[in-house]
């Protein structure tokens, strides 16, 4: 939508070709339906580390239209933009439906053609160029310019299942496998489902394997009927998946990560002191949220119906260090159906991302989900999507004007 949107700003002539019924169908899922459209760090250079290597590739289209440049063109449309924890940028409707119509009403603005429910099933090559895109009716639309978005594969109910993968391979784009990769977890402890909708605004979450320390993450944490999830999660997937090659991987979910021993201990001591006579169970909210005060006590072997004021020193101890550790033992990665993003695609080397343009097809262009990009939870997606559009649309039309 945005490469579309853009070259009809330009002057094209643009059809937009969309399988489904609507467009923006995985769009009005992304953040669990509010859309969580970029990130909104100002230093392209911090923007750009969290895309790994790719950066190196990526930096001259964000040095044209990063994060800053994406907030002015959504609220420049009408759409106001606001900020929460780890700059992770939303419609101020929390909202996705608003970014969708947003996009829509860019493209109506420019007069493009929207041909909903007509699946591609290949392109036409003539002489190192794209002359057509086949539909699965049998039509053929031709074109001077063709930009693919057709996404990666995860989230399949919405059409995304590597479809641009396919013609790309077919038409000689070498491209790598695509793999979960930014994926909940599902996990071997079954306290995870008396927990589940709990979620906690801002945890540490360290990885162990042989009882050696891994690595560790930390954001938002949701606990689910299968496991765990949230961006905390979704960020560690990538090397959960890696490391459960070699064995078993036990997290370690730290509910109050900037609080030390010390400092939670001396908070237990203080709560304890203003609920003497309160039964342990029901005093334990300012530091554990209450779907996990049960599951934690059980695991730290004490009686929520006592007292605070009969607490052992020994009892609050182990209380104090399941508060900082909390293990869960990893089953597995849930796959490409769940996951929110999946790496793999086109590789990086093989598109002139000046341009976002093919080297192989000199009127290709290509951009987000279907290039070999990964990118952390909190909004990255998003802006590649934005970014690669911005610059695809502008150079598909500068490079083949009356496309």
């Amino acid at each position: 939508m945005m490469a579309a949107g853009r070259a009809a700003e330009k002057g094209a002539s643009v059809v937009l070709i969309e399988k489904n019924p609507i467009l923006g169908k995985k769009l009005l899922i992304t953040g669990g339906g509010r859309c969580n459209i970029t990130n909104a760090e100002s230093d392209t250079k911090i923007l750009l580390a969290k895309y790994g290597d790719a950066g190196k590739y990526l930096a001259s289209p964000f040095s044209t239209f990063s994060s800053p440049e994406a907030i002015h063109f959504f609220e420049s449309r009408g759409m106001p933009i606001k900020v929460e924890n780890e700059k992770r940028a939303f419609p101020i409707t929390e909202n996705a439906q608003t970014v969708r119509d947003c996009m829509a009403g860019y493209l109506e603005d420019g007069n493009v053609i929207v041909e909903t429910r007509s699946p591609v099933v290949g392109l036409v090559t003539e002489q190192g160029a794209i002359a057509s895109a086949r539909l699965k009716d049998g039509t053929f639309i031709d074109a001077r310019a063709f930009v693919i978005a057709t996404g990666g594969k995860s989230r399949p109910e919405t059409g995304s299942i590597g479809d641009g993968f396919k013609w790309l391979g077919e038409i000689g784009h070498t491209v790598r496998t695509a793999d979960a990769a930014l994926v909940p977890i599902s996990v071997h402890d079954e306290w995870v489902k008396r927990a589940a909708g709990t979620s906690l605004a801002d945890a540490k979450v360290t990885l162990f394997q042989y009882e050696k320390k891994l690595k560790s993450f930390r954001g938002k944490v949701l606990i689910t009927h299968e496991g765990l999830s949230g961006p905390a999660i979704l960020n560690a997937s990538r090397e959960i998946g890696e490391f459960l090659q070699y064995g078993d991987v036990v997290i370690d979910i730290d509910i109050v990560p900037d609080s030390g021993y010390e400092k939670v201990n001396t908070l237990l001591q203080k709560i304890f002191k203003g609920n003497a006579t309160k039964m342990l169970k029901n005093s334990l909210k300012p530091i554990v949220p209450p779907a996990l005060v049960p599951i934690i006590l059980q695991m730290a072997q004490i009686d929520g119906e006592k007292t605070c004021t009969a607490v052992t020193r020994e009892e609050r101890v182990r209380l104090m260090k399941l508060v900082k550790h909390i293990p869960v033992s990893v089953k597995g990665l849930l796959g490409l159906e769940k996951a929110v993003v999946t790496s793999g695609g086109v590789t990086l080397d093989e598109i002139d991302t000046r341009y976002m343009r093919s080297r192989l097809i000199r009127n290709l262009y290509l951009v987000g989900d279907v290039l070999d990009v990964n990118r952390p939870s909190g909004g990255y997606s998003l802006q590649l999507a934005w970014t690669t559009g911005r610059i695809a649309g502008e150079y598909a039309y500068t490079a083949h004007e009356n496309v």
